[in-house]
């Protein structure tokens, strides 16, 4: 061999090893210069013609370029012939993972390995292996890469090609600078004016589109890493966890699986799972061509700007304003670096409309699109203005006076009104002045006042007008001891069948444990009212339990009214009873519980949704029906704890001396047919006399029960001959009271947001018209009030 001929193969030899680069890898390809790899610039013209053909190399179906007989499936090898010299000469840079095989006409063939073999040819075999690498040095066709005690490892970045942007027919590629384009049946991909290569083509298998995770992850900017503990892979994005594992058809975002059409797989060590799965994943939009056989997808990478101004409202000149931009991002793991704003003040100095305008930019240069908030800038707020007129400048005592409040505010925004000496009548005469104070949602008030003069006249006693023109749910003060020389109606009692279980005591509770259980069936109504006196966060739960061996139970809900927690009893006791009586007329409960034989269930559930805190009362009425015995177990836990988990390891609290029990009957029918109103007259609840307390047992002692009070009983009440003109009034004889009742189906307060108070004050429930009536009233007392009660019956004076 001559010297000449040493010199050409060693060139030869060295050209090939220089153009030798790392391989696309399992999924993905990295930009490099076009026209240039390592320094040496391909270009036909200033090659030798060995050199030429030695350049249109291929890979095993990750680099190549296609043949032009293929379906472009992307698995085949270069021919080095004219056309593709031509290719060469016109900058399309040819590729190799490695390995070469010899070939016609000098072309080669690589397989991943990073190892050189066969024969270019005018070659020697001397040139063998010349520009080898070692085995899988280079070519990064794994997925994942392995960490050390099974941690999860970012795998490295893999090495490929691009070229230029043209298809198998020599046809430019546009993609937008927001877009990535897939051709079908194909590993190219478009981007930026650039052709990428995937390590493997996208694929339909079962009828569905695979394509390469790595290489569309890589493009969009996003990395990947591999957990080798649960064997999934995984990507970060905007702060979103996402996993994909082999043979699976759902992935994870953040934990929660979505289904994919198919499931995930690898083919040569690359992983594929379906396109429309990773587009959902990564909400990525996405449209097909079919005609031009590709996919375009747009690629969003701008930063989002938003922002938040405070406070709601913003006067004009005064209020200093905050702006809030905490929520605007940069995509993948980018830093915010930059803003603009158009339209931002710290004060406004102008009244009406604003516009705000916000920028973002991100550390890769890219500015987000505009994000604007309009907000109103108000005129400096005045203090409201108090006034009100009467509809006389003189009244006789006893005589009605009609205020009307003309008070008024720029921004309609007046959140008190207190008023002084504002009586309905007076009954001295002489001078008086009525004071009105009004607050408006600013702090700032205005007072108005106006002095009546009432008259030597007697228009109607202080007991009559109370009478006549108390409203309905509103109070008067009266002579309450004189009631008992007042006719006591001798009402007749029936009941209807309806099982009471009252869990009321301890009422005051100091230790978690059971309240109360019992077994019942058909027609049950529940009444719990308990105090946490535990010095904790508790909870009070409902379980039903099936004691049926061999059947199904079910349970159906059709009443119910909860209060509380709340550290005042009587008031929760009251909004229980108002809350149960709108759900009897509205019929808004139908909740059916299903029990297997022998199960256990928590029912009621919103008794046990909010804690208890130190002091906290927790009141309830409810109505239920059930086809077989139910056991009922009433018990305060800490809130922390699970019920059911906790049932078998609690004690029987003791009572106190409230009052708990089960007792049948509990639909207690009154009923009184003679002439009633055209004399005062009384009928008189829960006095255990007239009104007998129910006798039942308490279901954890087994010993007979008195229901002190007939709490939780249900009072219908029917006076069929009620006089004209008849005022109907509540008036408490134990102590204070607090509840609701039902008047002839209307939902009435005994006193308007307040406490009527034994003896001496009476509620004013209903007014008869100027013709006999008949009236209906439902009743149930209300649990943190006393009894007994008087329904009051007395003639309205004559008008005047």
């Amino acid at each position: 061999m001559n010297f000449k001929k040493l010199t050409a193969i060693a060139v030869l030899a060295a050209f090939q090893t220089a153009i030798v680069v790392p391989s696309a890898g399992a999924e993905s390809a990295v930009t490099v210069q076009t026209e240039t790899i390592q320094g040496i610039t391909m270009n036909a013209a200033n090659s030798s013609d060995s050199t030429s053909k030695n350049a249109a190399n291929s890979s095993d179906g990750t680099a190549n370029v296609q043949q032009n007989n293929t379906a472009g499936v992307g698995d085949s090898s270069n021919s080095g012939d004219n056309k593709d010299k031509q290719k060469a000469a016109a900058g399309n840079t040819p590729t190799t993972t490695g390995e070469t095989k010899g070939g016609d006409n000098g072309t080669s063939s690589a397989d991943n390995s990073g190892k050189t073999e066969g024969t270019p040819a005018n070659t020697s075999k001397e040139g063998e292996n010349q520009g080898t690498a070692n085995e899988n040095a280079n070519t990064g066709d794994k997925d994942k890469a392995e960490g050390e005690n099974g941690q999860t490892v970012t795998t490295p970045e893999k090495s490929g090609t691009t070229t230029d942007a043209t298809d198998a027919a020599g046809t430019e590629v546009q993609a937008g600078p927001d877009e990535l384009i897939l051709m079908m049946n194909s590993n190219k991909m478009y981007q930026d004016g650039k052709l990428y290569l995937a390590a493997q083509p996208m694929t339909v298998k079962n009828g569905v589109s695979y394509v390469a995770i790595r290489a569309m992850v890589e493009r969009v900017g996003l990395k990947l890493t591999y957990d080798n503990k649960t064997q999934e892979t995984i990507i970060i994005k905007d702060g979103n966890e996402l996993r994909f594992k082999t043979n699976s058809n759902v992935y994870r975002v953040n934990g929660v699986a979505t289904k994919m059409k198919g499931p995930a797989y690898q083919q040569k060590d690359v992983f594929m799972v379906p396109l429309t799965s990773i587009t959902q994943a990564l909400n990525i939009p996405y449209k097909v061509d079919q005609a031009g056989k590709r996919v375009i997808m747009t690629l969003s990478n701008k930063p989002v700007a938003t922002f938040t101004v405070q406070p709601a409202e913003i006067y004009v000149g005064e209020t200093q304003v905050t702006y809030n931009t905490s929520q605007s991002k940069a995509s993948n793991g980018l830093d915010i670096t930059d803003e603009r704003w158009e339209g931002k003040e710290e004060v406004f100095q102008e009244v009406g409309p604003h516009t705000i305008t916000h920028y973002v930019q991100d550390s890769n240069g890219k500015w987000s699109d505009p994000y604007s908030v309009t907000i109103n800038v108000l005129k400096q707020n005045e203090p409201p203005v108090a006034k009100f007129t009467t509809d006389k400048d003189s009244y006789k005592m006893g005589e009605e006076i009609k205020i009307t409040d003309l008070s008024t505010d720029d921004e309609d925004a007046i959140v008190n009104r207190e008023w002084l000496n504002d009586r309905k009548a007076f009954f001295k005469p002489g001078p008086v002045t009525i004071r009105l104070i009004v607050t408006d949602k600013h702090g700032l008030t205005d007072e108005f006042q106006k002095t009546i003069n009432i008259t030597n006249e007697t228009l109607y006693t202080e007991d009559e007008f109370n009478k006549l023109f108390t409203e309905i749910g509103g109070k008067f003060t009266f002579d309450g001891g004189s009631i008992s020389q007042w006719n006591n109606l001798s009402y007749s009692i029936s009941s209807e069948p309806a099982t009471l279980i009252r869990s009321n005591s301890p009422e005051v509770v100091r230790s978690e444990g059971v309240l109360y259980r019992e077994t019942a069936s058909g027609k049950t109504r529940f009444m719990i009212h308990h105090v946490n006196a535990t010095g904790r966060n508790m909870k009070i739960y409902v379980i039903a339990t099936n004691k049926s061996m061999d059947q199904p139970s079910q349970i159906t809900m059709d009443s119910f009214g909860l209060a509380g927690p709340d550290p005042h009893p009587e008031l929760t006791g009251k909004v229980s009873v108002e809350r149960y009586f709108q759900s009897m007329q509205n019929h808004s409960v139908n909740q059916v519980t299903r029990l297997e034989p022998g199960e256990s269930k928590v029912i009621m559930t919103d008794v046990s949704k909010n804690k208890l805190k130190k002091d906290d009362t927790i009141s309830v009425f409810a109505d239920a029906v059930s086809d077989n015995p139910i056991e009922y177990t009433f018990i305060m836990i800490d809130d922390t704890k699970d019920p059911l988990q906790t049932l078998p390891y609690l004690t029987n609290l003791d009572r106190d001396v409230h009052n708990r029990g089960t007792y049948p009957d509990s639909v207690r029918l009154i009923r009184y047919d003679e002439s009633v109103g055209s004399t005062p007259a009384r009928l008189i609840l829960g006095d255990d006399n007239q009104d007998p307390n129910l006798k039942g047992t308490d279901g954890i002692l087994g010993t007979e029960a008195s229901n002190a009070g007939n709490f939780g009983v249900l009072y219908k009440i029917t006076l069929s001959h009620v006089a004209p003109r008849t005022l109907i009034t509540l008036n408490p004889r134990g102590g204070l009271y607090k509840g609701v009742l039902t008047v002839n189906g209307q939902i009435v307060q005994a006193s308007n947001n307040s406490t009527i108070y034994a003896p001496d004050q009476a509620g004013v429930l209903y007014r008869t018209g100027y013709t006999e009536e008949s009236v209906e009233i439902i009743f149930t007392p209300a649990p943190g009030s006393f009894l007994p009660v008087n329904l009051l019956l007395t003639p309205l004076p004559q008008m005047k």
